[in-house]
């Protein structure tokens, strides 16, 4: 349910870094529109001064850049049916931003030739890490975090824009999630293996285990696993399937270092 004129939503997701916020909206695009080619990502730390906003909108007649449309009314005029996605939205202008309250409020947008444009059935969602240190601290009292928010959101946004957005706070990722994430991710790199050259990987549960304490840190989130296992898991397993030249790989046996010594690499050997 909506009320009318309005989008179709308008979502603020606060949180720490790499807690899913950006892939929500990908799975969302996906569930929504059948895929990512109807998501529009923008990044609103290329929105830094208040002039910026005619690369949204347009320029005006006049000026330079006059008829070549704006990429956020573009995107939509194209594409009404579509999500898009305000990424990093703390890093932007707030005369930027008071743009958007046009859109949340009223469902539409004047570009900068003076066409509305539509954006009715278009679903907002922006991203920021505003707040991430109360979230972090208040992790446990989920309830409280509405009202613990507020003073640091309206402190940047205006509060009849802020009204016209629904908060959804991402808490830090809990140790099962992190570990159903790094076996999803280690599956997939088995996977790519297999397919490419014909190689079964056979990963000890050590080797998980050190990539959670090494991920651990709350303000890293998932983001972070993806540089343990693309920095450190991967080139040990590349050196070997590219020693083997061509030849029959077999199956590779991944292990930890010890877990005292906090260190990745992994050892990694063919397996007989």
């Amino acid at each position: 349910m909506r009320r009318p004129g309005r989008p179709m939503g308008a979502f603020l997701l606060v949180g720490p870094s790499g807690v899913g916020k950006t892939e929500t909206v990908l799975q969302i695009s996906e569930l929504l529109y059948g895929g990512r080619h109807y998501l529009t990502t923008i990044n609103m730390s290329e929105f830094q001064e208040k002039h910026t906003v005619s690369r949204l909108i347009g320029s005006p007649p006049g000026y330079v850049g006059y008829g070549e449309g704006g990429v956020l009314t573009e995107a939509i005029r194209q594409k009404p049916y579509s999500v898009v996605l305000l990424d990093e939205v703390e890093k932007a202008h707030p005369d930027v931003l008071n743009l958007f309250y046009q859109a949340f409020d009223k469902g539409e947008l004047a570009d900068g030739e003076g066409r509305i444009i539509d954006c009715k059935n278009v679903v907002f969602f922006l991203t920021s890490n505003l707040g991430y240190q109360t979230i972090v601290d208040h992790a446990e009292q989920p309830e409280l975090l509405g009202e613990l928010l507020y003073p640091e959101l309206a402190a940047f946004f205006k509060p009849a824009l802020l009204a016209r957005m629904e908060v959804v706070p991402y808490l830090p990722l809990g140790k099962d999630t992190l570990q159903t994430i790094i076996h999803g991710k280690l599956k997939r790199l088995d996977n790519l293996l297999r397919q490419r050259f014909n190689a079964e990987v056979v990963i000890e549960p050590e080797v998980i285990e050190e990539i959670l304490l090494r991920a651990t840190r709350a303000e890293n989130g998932a983001r972070m696993l993806e540089s343990i296992i693309d920095g450190a898991l991967l080139p040990p397993v590349s050196l070997l399937l590219f020693a083997k030249n061509g030849g029959r790989y077999g199956r590779l046996a991944i292990s930890a270092s010890p877990r005292r010594e906090m260190r990745l690499p992994h050892r990694v050997e063919e397996a007989l």
